[in-house]
């Protein structure tokens, strides 16, 4: 018994001190990554907890305080609003905290970059509270948590804006014929799949012999969208190229099948919902999939140039450069006198997450109406659906706009 005891102590003591040696080795370079890997393990939580942790929710009186107790599809998705409203609180914080951060000799950046034992315990913290709050509370989450969601799709428009255009531009400079065949035929498999997706959504969504004349008139926009895109790309003013134009059009495309998708199963212009299961399935999996790679992506391209993410203190937010660069000693003892500027913005980066969390919620429970108010699970409904759709004309809007913004106010950088 005593050897045992030991051992375990050995054991325990080990895994303390390897724990340690992991976080202590996240530095400056790798603090974004570990945020990431913290947000995926919020999504890992979330999803064991919504698998097993029903019946002892339902033995908490706190929680299942309701004169029947609702079905096992409710307490599924408190446990994973409740994980996702420790998430967003404990992000948010942070987001708050970094308000104003300039340089690195501000105390805050080194709460960004370091601490994580201490932030591992918030949050394990956090989101064990969540689980003592009343049902109202996390029902006004619920319904916050579609508005939020609909803004992280935006953000996810705006990155995706910045990468076809950051791509467009890397290829036509290299100004090689290879590059140019490249860029036409990529486009035109995005063009490909846009229409051969618009015609899924006909055959899946406005089947003939009934009045599905709102499907029709979304697939339709879209398709007009698309036209729209790629003439005003192809307009001498402008000097664009095809492929922003086509990969924007593919994604609206599919933003439209997402929110048709999202339509009650019992809507006649449904015809999916002979498949719902599957359907479900491969929707959370696909959106699970694109919130990481989003939030992931982000936390890259947070140190880019965009102006939207990067502070106007930061080296990377202006392409002011000096005419005569520095001796390198002189440059060296310059930057120990000075505060080096951070190169991204900490607050806007916490952001990301608190937006992420919601919209991860919304996807593990399929986007439900039900906390506080019955029984039942509602896995698709029209918020869903409305918020995918207004998401799409954003896209289409904000891409326009990088289109046309250059000819309106040439004297301007977007």
């Amino acid at each position: 018994m005593w050897a045992a005891s030991c051992l375990a102590s050995c054991c325990a003591a080990c895994a303390c001190e390897a724990c340690r040696s992991a976080v202590g080795s996240i530095g400056r370079r790798s603090a974004r990554i570990a945020y990431c890997g913290l947000f995926g393990l919020s999504l890992v939580v979330s999803w064991i907890l919504r698998e097993v942790a029903a019946p002892l929710m339902e033995s908490l009186p706190w929680i299942n305080h309701f004169h029947k107790t609702p079905d096992r599809e409710w307490f599924e998705t408190d446990a994973v609003l409740r994980v996702s409203l420790g998430n967003f609180l404990f992000f948010t914080t942070l987001a708050v905290l970094m308000i104003g951060i300039k340089d690195q000799k501000d105390p805050r950046d080194g709460l960004h970059h370091g601490g994580w034992m201490a932030k591992m315990f918030c949050w394990c913290v956090v989101v064990f509270l969540m689980f003592f709050v009343p049902n109202g509370v996390v029902s006004f989450y619920e319904s916050v948590s579609k508005i939020g969601s609909g803004l992280f799709l935006l953000v996810q428009v705006v990155l995706l804006l910045d990468f076809v255009h950051g791509w467009n531009d890397n290829w036509v400079s290299k100004d090689e014929q290879f590059w140019y065949m490249a860029l036409l035929v990529v486009s035109l498999v995005c063009y490909i799949g846009t229409f051969t997706f618009s015609g899924l959504l006909f055959h899946w969504f406005a089947p003939s012999g009934h009045d599905c004349s709102l499907n029709s008139f979304f697939i339709v926009l879209t398709l007009v969208l698309v036209f729209v895109f790629a003439v005003v790309a192809l307009h001498p003013k402008v000097n664009g190229s095809l492929l922003p134009a086509s990969v924007i059009s593919l994604y609206c495309t599919y933003l439209c099948y997402s929110a048709l998708a999202s339509e009650p199963r019992d809507y006649e212009c449904n015809t999916l919902h002979k498949h719902s299961k599957a359907v479900s399935t491969g929707s959370l999996t696909v959106g699970l999939l694109t919130t990481v790679l989003s939030v992931v992506y982000s936390a890259v391209r947070a140190g880019s140039s965009t102006t939207l993410l990067s502070p106007p203190s930061s080296p990377r937010a202006s392409s002011d450069k000096p005419l005569l660069p520095f001796d390198r000693v002189e440059e060296q003892d310059r930057k120990k006198e000075e505060a080096r500027p951070v190169t991204y913005s900490y607050s806007f980066f916490h952001l990301i997450f608190s937006l992420a969390s919601m919209y991860s919620a919304m996807l593990l429970t399929g986007w439900s109406t039900s906390v506080g108010e019955s029984g039942k699970l509602v896995d698709v409904g029209w918020p869903s659906v409305w918020v995918r759709i207004v998401t799409g004309w954003a896209t289409a809007a904000l891409f326009l706009w990088s289109l046309i913004a250059p000819i309106l106010f040439p004297n301007r950088e977007f």
